[in-house]
């Protein structure tokens, strides 16, 4: 991404570069979300363990497994990009590998994005992204750059996200299977899936331009306004539905996330709503006791503090950050850019491993990401199946803080 002393002056330039035409505002506008009971809220918290995706100590982690030097056209691309693919087909995912050449520094180089969608029927969908690639560099040992914050800590919580939320979404695609009603009065929600993409090549292999960087992003942007939904692909389809960048009702984009205390903030006033019901879930969160972890008194009751700059000034919503999200936004799709800012003291060194993560960080982003992604999608986490949440290990510590 272009770094954060640089911001200002591309945004405004990008600004006045901007055709008249290129805005195109989600189709549901701002809406209040619904917020979830404080037993389902435990629910989200406990099931699975929020921590097991995310310890870089556990071998079998997501995190573990993505968290090797990873540039583009490289074995060790393929290796990660074939394990978030073999894990959320595990989950019933369907699964998109958008595979392309394009020049680079180096040469012409392959890069390999991945669109996994848990409903590729669902006439609407909401984008959760992180790039998975590492940068390149051409020389040892800056060549074992393994980019934890920068951003395999970021894909590790999305594949966390996609199992726990999996057994809801499955739950609503069975009751549209069954053709019942999913209880929402809103045709559009009721009607919209998650898709997770990981897109690859988004580290620039010299110097950042707009040649050389966010190569997956800007191949992706392109193909999806190029690519018009075929009649009956959809269950239903809208007049305004055109195209498969059409589809799209926000992306969220993670980066440089997983180091402590992050610093985040609204970039957008289209999407300042989102940006207010995510900081609203992680109140909600801390002041239960959700975040506490072990010994760590930085994330209990009182103690702990947000990560999330609150909006005081319609002037914080101007300019961004250069990120894969930029192709979406200079073709209208309303953006949300959860990114440090400033970013962690770590970026582009080799400094950048698992000693450069938090892991009661990274759980308190598993727990953020989860209420909020269930609250925006109208998922139920009441499961039958399950065994009462008074009896789960996290509902009993909160308990016992509540008394405190």
């Amino acid at each position: 991404m272009l770094p954060s002393s640089l911001w200002c002056l591309v945004s405004w330039v990008w600004l006045l570069s901007l055709p008249a035409n290129s805005w195109q505002a989600s189709s549901l506008g701002e809406r209040s979300l619904p917020k979830l009971s404080s037993d389902d809220v435990l629910r989200l918290v406990s099931s699975p363990d929020p921590v097991k995706n995310v310890d870089p100590s556990n071998p079998d982690s997501h995190l573990s497994k993505i968290l090797i030097p990873r540039p583009p056209d490289t074995d060790n691309n393929t290796q990660v990009r074939k394990y978030i693919i073999k894990t959320l087909k595990d989950l019933n995912w369907h699964i998109e590998e958008d595979e392309f050449t394009d020049n680079t520094p180096y040469g012409r180089k392959k890069f390999t994005n991945v669109i996994a969608t848990k409903d590729p029927k669902a006439t609407r969908r909401v984008v959760l992204s992180a790039h998975f690639d590492s940068k390149f560099f051409p020389t040892y040992p800056e060549n074992q750059f393994l980019g934890a914050t920068d951003s395999a800590a970021p894909c590790a919580m999305m594949l966390d996200l996609a199992e726990a939320l999996n057994p809801m979404l499955d739950k609503k695609l069975q009751r549209i299977h069954d053709g019942e009603d999913d209880d929402d009065d809103d045709d559009d929600i009721g009607d919209m899936t998650l898709q997770l993409v990981f897109f690859d090549g988004e580290e620039a292999f010299k110097d950042w331009t707009n040649t050389d960087s966010i190569y997956g992003a800007r191949h992706l942007a392109e193909k999806w306004q190029s690519t018009y939904v075929e009649p009956l692909s959809k269950r239903r389809l809208l007049t305004d539905i055109e195209t498969e960048l059409n589809g799209i009702e926000h992306l969220i984009l993670l980066d440089l996330l997983g180091a402590p205390q992050p610093r985040i903030r609204s970039f957008f006033l289209d999407t300042a709503w989102m940006f207010d019901a995510i900081l609203d879930a992680e109140k909600r969160l801390g002041d239960s006791g959700a975040f506490a972890y072990g010994d760590q008194q930085s994330m209990a009751p009182g103690k702990w503090r947000s990560y999330f700059t609150p909006r005081t000034d319609a002037i914080a919503n101007y300019g961004y950050i250069g990120d894969d999200h930029v192709p979406f936004l200079q073709r209208g799709v309303p953006i949300l850019h959860l990114i440090s800012e400033p970013f962690p003291h770590v970026w582009h060194t080799m400094k950048d491993d698992a000693s450069a993560l938090d892991i009661p960080t990274m759980r308190r982003w598993n727990l953020i990401l989860r209420v909020f992604m269930t609250e925006y999608l109208h998922l139920n986490p009441k499961d039958p199946s399950k065994r009462s949440v008074d009896d789960t290990p996290i509902a009993r510590s909160m308990s016992e803080l509540s008394q405190l």
